[in-house]
């Protein structure tokens, strides 16, 4: 997974971004778990870097001891997941291969 990631580091890097990496990353937003998320705001000194937190968008600490959290926009994700799928015809397969690393459904 760590080589993935540096090999679209590398390809970001370079300006050399496929469609398919938009695509997937766009699924891991649109379908990922929160649990990260609520991992940071609930526990008191919590690892940073073990955490996922690109679903979190905003967190809120009173000095009463409230927490609010606020996660991305889903279903704007969701939309423009759509948006790109009618793009190029029904896109389904590709979008398929993109959350699933690549390889053929």
């Amino acid at each position: 997974m760590e080589e993935k990631r540096s090999t679209l580091r590398q390809r970001i890097r370079e300006g050399k971004l496929r469609r398919e990496d938009v695509l997937r990353r766009l699924g891991e937003l649109a379908f990922g778990l929160p649990n990260d998320c609520v991992r940071l705001a609930l526990e008191e000194l919590p690892d940073l870097k073990g955490l996922d937190l690109s679903l979190l968008s905003e967190i809120k600490r009173s000095d009463k001891g409230m927490v609010e959290i606020r996660l991305i926009d889903r279903v704007k994700i969701l939309e423009r997941l759509a948006q790109a799928m009618e793009d190029e015809g029904d896109g389904m397969g590709e979008l398929l291969r993109a959350l699933g690393g690549g390889e053929e459904p």
